[in-house]
């Protein structure tokens, strides 16, 4: 590896069901590159949904098409059922511990209060991924680091666990850690617990939540670890307006729809700030002397973005019906269906096989479109 060489980082952000896309875009990167088998990627960098792309891409990286065939597997044959118990019973008995913990201070007896049972998908990313592995591909420099991210919970600080990168510091900056350690299932867990939806995750002696909350730099964490180029998929539509947003409102909005500006909030607006500073700083590091650039200790760093041409709240009015009869019914309750809004919310839970599938194929169509750029700024 030459000196010159500019390490890449790939960051996968967070979004629930709409980390399928995610695995579309991969898929298409192992058939545009002239060698599937390689991993072009030397840091990953991933939080919520995309910490689960992460983890198994990562352990998986000595043969980068083959971890995307079972990234594709995973997200393709999933269904709730995989995700989260879905029976009325458990929806009725967490929405009565939740309820309950109004009159004791918020304090709820037994497990970390959430509405939804997870301990599904435990199980079956405890069977996809194997974190032994990742040891080995940092040995073998199939990989120079992995990162996953989560919010500590008491502490406010958003952590970014990481493994491998070993001429790379742990970091301290505002409400930001860089911590190194040997990953396991639980940082996964952590990292990709919605907050409320999914309970907290216990490390140490601290609970840890969904990293995309509180993310305020999502860029900086490949930059830490080494990166001197950067590969984003972003899971929000360019072009954010509604269809609806000029029109005049005639009903005040769902709780569905205020929660799903309060997870886009989360998920997307940190990621497209952090890329309009970095484009910022680009463009201004044109007009500076290399001294000038060295004295503020930044380089500019080469992004490539790739965001989805569709919308994901539109694709996921057509799925609704197919989610299990009980989340139907919380959704209803709510708002959240085809034809009254709060879709936006639906898109981030609808773990299901057809919502997934037209994701990966829209994330595939996205890359294609743009292969010669990829494919030169892959191989650079």
């Amino acid at each position: 590896m030459s000196a010159e060489h500019l390490k890449t980082g790939l960051i996968l952000s967070g979004g629930g069901a709409r980390g399928s896309y995610q695995v579309g875009v991969l898929k298409a990167i192992a058939h545009l590159m002239p060698d599937g088998g390689r991993n072009p990627f030397d840091i990953i960098c991933g939080t919520s949904a995309g910490a689960i792309n992460a983890s198994l891409l990562a352990c998986e990286c000595d043969h980068y098409g083959h971890a995307i065939t079972r990234l594709e597997e995973l997200w393709s044959n999933l269904d709730s059922h995989h995700i989260h118990k879905v029976g009325f019973w458990e929806l009725f008995k967490s929405t009565t511990k939740i309820f309950r913990s109004f009159f004791h201070s918020g304090i709820v007896e037994g497990e970390p209060s959430a509405l939804l049972d997870n301990s599904p998908l435990r199980h079956l990313l405890g069977k996809e991924i194997d974190f032994s592995k990742l040891s080995l591909r940092l040995e073998q420099g199939d990989l120079t680091a992995l990162s996953i991210t989560a919010l500590a919970y008491s502490s406010g600080q958003n952590v970014s666990f990481f493994q491998g990168a070993d001429d790379a510091e742990p970091w301290r900056r505002n409400q930001r850690i860089g911590f190194r350690t040997v990953l396991n299932l639980d940082h996964l867990m952590a990292s990709s617990a919605l907050p409320v939806i999914f309970p907290p995750v216990r490390i140490h002696n601290e609970y840890f939540g969904d990293g995309a909350i509180r993310q305020n730099a999502p860029l900086s964490t490949a930059l830490h670890l080494g990166a001197g180029k950067l590969f984003v998929i972003g899971l929000s539509h360019n072009a954010r307006e509604s269809r609806a947003a000029h029109e005049i409102e005639k009903h005040t909005p769902t709780l569905a729809q205020i929660a799903g500006h309060l997870l886009n909030s989360s998920f997307i607006d940190a990621m497209d700030e952090d890329l309009e500073m970095l484009e910022r700083f680009n463009l201004i590091s044109r007009y500076l002397s290399s001294d000038q650039i060295n004295a503020v200790n930044l380089k500019p760093v080469e992004v490539m973005t790739i965001m989805p041409s569709v919308r994901f709240d539109e694709i996921a009015a057509r799925h609704i019906a197919s989610l299990p009869r009980s989340m139907r019914t919380f959704f209803r309750t709510i708002g959240a269906t085809a034809t009254g809004g709060g879709a936006s919310l639906a898109s981030y839970l609808l773990f299901e096989a057809g919502f997934c599938n037209e994701l990966i194929e829209a994330g595939y169509n996205d890359t294609i479109e743009r292969q010669e750029e990829i494919v030169r700024f892959l191989s650079d």
